[in-house]
C-alpha cells in the first residue's frame, strides 16, 4: 500500500510538472509573437493566435488584407491621367475631285433663230442649253450641214480665235454659235432644217439632231444660201445688235 501511494504521487507530480512546463510554454510563444510583430503595428492588436495558427500565418492574412485594400496614391494617379486624356478628331477625308464630262448632245436643249432674212448679215443664231443637272463642256464650232446637203461648213475666218478651249456648261447655262448665210452665188439652196452635231477637241462629231430655223414669232423660217460658215460656241451672243 505505501509503495501504490508513492507511485500515484509520482505521477500526479509528473502530470503537474508536465502542466506547468506547457503553460511556460505558451506564455513563452505568446511573449515572443507579440515582442516579434509589435513593429508591424496591425499585427500586435489583432486577436490572439488560436492553438492551430502561427505568426507567419498571421502576417500573411494582414499583407494580403493590406494589398486588397485599394491605394488612394493609386486612385489619384488614375484620376490624373483620366484628365490628361486628349481625344484627337480625325479629319474628313477631302471629296474626290470629279472631271466635268463633255456634252454628248442628249442632255443639250437648242434653238434656232433666223435673224435678218434676206439683209447684210443674216444668219442663223443657234442657241444650245445645258438641260442636265450636271455640268458638261462643249468646244470649238458645232458640225452643221444645211438642208439636204452632206457638206459639213467651215469655221468662220472672221472668227475670234481660241476656239478649242472648253466651254463648261452648268446647268441651265447658254452658248451661242451662228451660221452665216451668203446668198451672192449663182447656185443657191434654200431649208428651213440643218443638222448640228457637237465636236472634241479632236475634232470627231458625236450623234447629230434634226432642227428646224424658227423667225423672232416662232414660226417656221424658210432660209437661202449658196455658201455659208459657222463660229465657235461662246457664251455671248455673236453679232449681237
Amino acid at each position: 500500500m505505501r509503495t501504490s501511494r508513492i507511485r500515484i504521487a509520482a505521477v500526479a507530480g509528473a502530470t503537474t510538472a508536465l502542466a506547468l512546463g506547457f503553460t511556460a510554454y505558451a506564455n513563452s510563444a505568446t511573449d515572443s509573437g507579440t515582442q516579434t510583430h509589435r513593429g508591424t503595428g496591425t499585427v500586435a492588436q489583432a486577436a490572439p493566435y488560436s492553438g492551430t495558427g502561427s505568426a507567419e500565418q498571421a502576417a500573411g492574412q494582414v499583407i494580403a488584407s493590406k494589398d486588397a485594400a485599394p491605394s488612394t496614391t493609386g486612385q489619384q494617379v488614375a484620376v490624373a491621367s483620366a484628365k490628361k486624356t486628349v481625344t484627337v478628331a480625325k479629319k474628313k477625308p477631302a471629296p474626290r475631285a470629279t472631271s466635268v464630262r463633255q456634252c454628248s448632245g442628249d442632255e443639250i436643249s437648242y434653238d434656232v433663230l433666223h435673224r435678218f432674212p434676206k439683209q447684210l448679215g443674216e444668219h442663223l443664231l443657234v442657241t444650245a442649253v445645258n438641260a442636265d443637272s450636271k455640268p458638261c463642256w462643249v468646244t470649238a464650232s458645232p458640225s452643221v450641214m444645211l438642208g439636204d446637203t452632206v457638206n459639213v461648213l467651215p469655221h468662220s475666218k472672221k472668227d475670234a480665235p481660241g476656239g478649242t478651249a472648253r466651254i463648261t456648261l452648268k446647268p441651265g447655262a447658254k452658248v451661242y454659235s451662228a451660221v452665216n448665210l451668203f446668198a451672192d452665188g449663182k447656185k443657191k439652196h434654200t431649208s428651213t432644217e440643218l443638222s448640228l452635231a457637237l465636236r472634241d477637241q479632236g475634232g470627231d462629231t458625236g450623234p447629230a439632231v434634226e432642227l428646224n430655223a424658227f423667225t423672232s414669232k416662232g414660226a417656221v423660217s424658210k432660209f437661202t444660201w449658196s455658201s455659208a460658215d459657222v463660229t465657235n460656241w461662246n457664251t455671248a451672243k455673236p453679232y449681237d445688235f
